[in-house]
């Protein structure tokens, strides 16, 4: 079976990147665009933030459950590529808008890095997993 017969054509895997890029966005601003306020405690004076940690988790299951979904659907490597750029680039926009110092580049780095290499192994194992699933 090949790629093209597995998953569909070219204009469905493109309608699928797609998906990926707008679900990817949405789930930035649903769980993490919105906030920007940092937390400062009231004993202590140490600020931080602006994200709570429910709201990371939220985020990070959300992007393991868009590469799981792209990975039974898609051809192997629309879901990681897509997910990583698409993730980066809108997280980069706020923080480079928001950041005085340039730091934000080495926060755009380490994410990119580390969805790549996520959303790889993610869509990776449901790639593998979809020919040991019963047919749809």
């Amino acid at each position: 079976m090949t790629l093209t017969s597995a998953r569909g054509g070219p204009m469905v895997q493109l309608a699928g990147a797609l998906a990926v890029a707008v679900a990817t966005a949405v789930t930035w601003w649903s769980w993490l665009g919105w906030d920007n306020e940092y937390q400062v405690d009231p004993v202590t004076g140490d600020a931080s933030g602006p994200y709570q940690s429910w709201q990371v988790v939220g985020c990070g299951l959300t992007l393991v459950a868009i590469a799981v979904v792209g990975g039974l659907t898609l051809w192997p490597w629309i879901p990681p590529v897509v997910l990583t750029l698409t993730f980066t680039g809108v997280w980069s926009r706020w923080a480079g808008s928001a950041d005085v110092t340039g730091l934000w580049v080495v926060g755009a780095g380490l994410l990119f890095v580390g969805l790549a290499v996520g959303s790889t192994i993610v869509t990776t194992a449901a790639w593998s997993a979809r020919g040991h699933l019963p047919p749809a």
